[in-house]
């Protein structure tokens, strides 16, 4: 006897009810993962200004000073890894800055984290930390991984540290060590360590970000990879700047690519997303995420856009060096909104 046919269509109607609650909360939380505020820069860039013209230069001079003379700056090569920290210290007391060491032990050997602090006048205990590694992987160059990081940050303290009025909130810089492997999201991360002690002290930490491989661009289409499925919501042309984050820090995403934007003539996107697709968690963000800090990763997204990442060729010369200057500039502008509270 053939089933009446009522049951059937409510069944179906269900079915596709709820289909669609799961198809819109999953299309959600995708919109949450990559929806930006304000519009990334298009067309050409504006003419190089002459102050970032110098900046260029000093950002090369610094890059060259650890990946052409100090290439193997690991725990297995201590002596060189000591010497790169040696010339952060000296490159911030140049500046007039006081230097903070703080000294653990990884597989062994006695390593070191450095920072130096401008104090904030009205709000000195809210910090935001900028920070970038200053170790490379197996004895390798590290020009854009990561000794373009490191150079930002020493341009960064160099224009706040000449600036004429202190902000508000406190702002540090932090020169990790052992952000690679074998020490990556491990007990030895040398931002872990800064990280856990911040947490530990009960320091309000109000943000974090993370400058990681910032040097290197391509204007050819098909040169920006993704982990799928993000390259169905991201340009192929790896020519813009990264703003990445975990779920927990969606609204601190937010806000720094969106003053950006706001302040830079220079292509971006943002990304908020779980840190288990491949290279959201991919830097010392990652560490002050996992004590509950919101933190960000500024990046050219390394191995998804350099052929260079991780290999002999991560050289200096590989790098744009007027578009890293770019680029600082525009961070400048972002710390310096960050520091009004």
């Amino acid at each position: 006897m053939p089933m009446p046919l009522f049951p059937r269509t409510l069944f179906s109607k269900l079915f596709f009810g709820i289909l669609l609650a799961v198809l819109a909360a999953i299309g959600l939380q995708v919109y949450l993962m990559v929806a930006m505020p304000g519009d990334s820069h298009t067309g050409p860039l504006p003419e190089l200004t002459r102050a970032e013209a110098k900046r260029a230069q000093r950002l090369r001079q610094v890059v060259e000073l650890f990946a052409d003379e100090l290439p193997e700056r690991d725990t297995r090569h201590p002596d060189v890894l000591e010497e790169a920290a040696g010339r952060i210290r000296a490159l911030w007391e140049a500046q007039g800055l006081e230097v903070t060491e703080h000294e653990f032990e990884a597989h062994g050997e006695s390593v070191r984290n450095l920072s130096v602090e401008l104090k904030g006048t009205t709000l000195p205990d809210e910090i935001l930390v900028v920070g970038a590694h200053y170790d490379s992987c197996a004895g390798l160059p590290g020009a854009d991984d990561n000794a373009s990081g490191v150079a930002a940050m020493i341009e960064l303290s160099r224009i706040f540290a000449s600036a004429d009025e202190r902000p508000a909130r406190t702002l540090r810089f932090v020169a990790f060590t052992n952000e690679e492997p074998p020490h990556f999201q491990g007990e030895t991360m040398g931002s872990l360590v800064e990280a856990r002690r911040s947490a530990a002290a009960g320091e309000d930490i109000v943000g974090m970000l993370s400058l990681e491989c910032l040097g290197y661009f391509s204007d050819e289409p098909g040169s920006q990879k993704y982990p799928a499925p993000l390259d169905a919501f991201y340009p192929d042309t790896g020519d813009f700047i990264g703003f990445v984050g975990d779920t927990s820090a969606r609204s601190f995403v937010r806000r720094t690519i969106g003053l950006f934007r706001e302040h830079a003539s220079f292509p971006s996107e943002g990304i908020a997303a779980p840190d288990s697709i491949p290279g959201i968690g991919w830097s010392d963000h990652w560490s002050y995420s996992q004590v509950g800090y919101p933190a960000v990763m500024i990046t050219d997204t390394a191995p998804f856009r350099n052929p260079n990442y991780h290999e002999s060729t991560d050289l200096p010369e590989t790098l744009d060096f007027e578009r890293l200057a770019r680029v600082t500039s525009g961070l400048a502008a972002v710390v310096d909104e960050l520091l009004r509270g």
